[in-house]
């Protein structure tokens, strides 16, 4: 039944994203099952085609949008039933790089996988990770950077956290063009993917 509806994810078309998920709440259809079985199925399959190089990233943000048409109903629904997520992730460019495409690619398809994203932006340093992970209860730090200039900044982050007493409290990933998983390894991040399909993966898997 719900067929339809990742679908019209999958080919980003909002407006009929929109009209199901409202036709299903009007049926009395939980909003967890509208997310689960229609929202997140249609973006984790673009996700799919993305990492294989099927579809591209126009096709992606097409894809996001047409999602965020559909969970932008159903979010007061979930917030009043308290819904819980799969997690918490924080997400953010380190401080020095302003690049974002990336990052907000990751940002939707974790979002897409039934994520709670906390997105700090562009030119993060320490501090706000680790009042992400102090007061909003980020169970995932996930950096981006797409200079190798910046990509120390990666580490000073780490050291930041562990100074802090916060390192065992949670997963590190890193990614960005630069970035490769000897990198993650040396700096002593728990992963590292090298497109957002992944990432989104990589993050549940942490957390389970």
């Amino acid at each position: 039944m719900f067929a339809e509806l990742s679908q019209a994810v999958k080919s980003g078309n909002a407006g009929e994203a929109k009209r199901l998920t409202e036709e299903f709440i009007g049926n009395g259809v939980e909003p967890e099952e509208i997310l689960n079985n229609g929202l997140i199925t249609g973006m984790m399959e673009i996700g799919v085609l993305f990492k294989n190089n099927e579809v591209y990233v126009p096709e992606v943000l097409i894809a996001a949008r047409a999602m965020y048409a559909g969970l932008d109903i159903i979010k007061p629904l979930l917030a009043k039933k308290d819904f819980k997520s799969k997690g918490k992730v924080a997400i953010g460019t380190v401080k020095g790089d302003l690049h974002d495409i990336g990052k907000n690619l990751v940002c939707m398809m974790m979002e897409g996988s039934g994520l709670e994203v906390v997105d700090l932006e562009t030119d993060v340093g320490p501090d706000k990770f680790i009042h992400a992970v102090k007061e909003e209860g980020a169970q995932i730090i996930a950096m981006s950077a797409l200079l190798t200039t910046t990509m120390p900044e990666m580490k000073n982050i780490i050291d930041a956290l562990e100074a802090e007493g916060l390192r065992d409290k949670v997963k590190i990933m890193i990614g960005g063009a630069p970035v490769t998983a000897a990198y993650a390894e040396q700096i002593g991040a728990d992963a590292y993917t090298d497109d957002a399909a992944s990432a989104a993966n990589k993050a549940i898997e942490l957390l389970s």
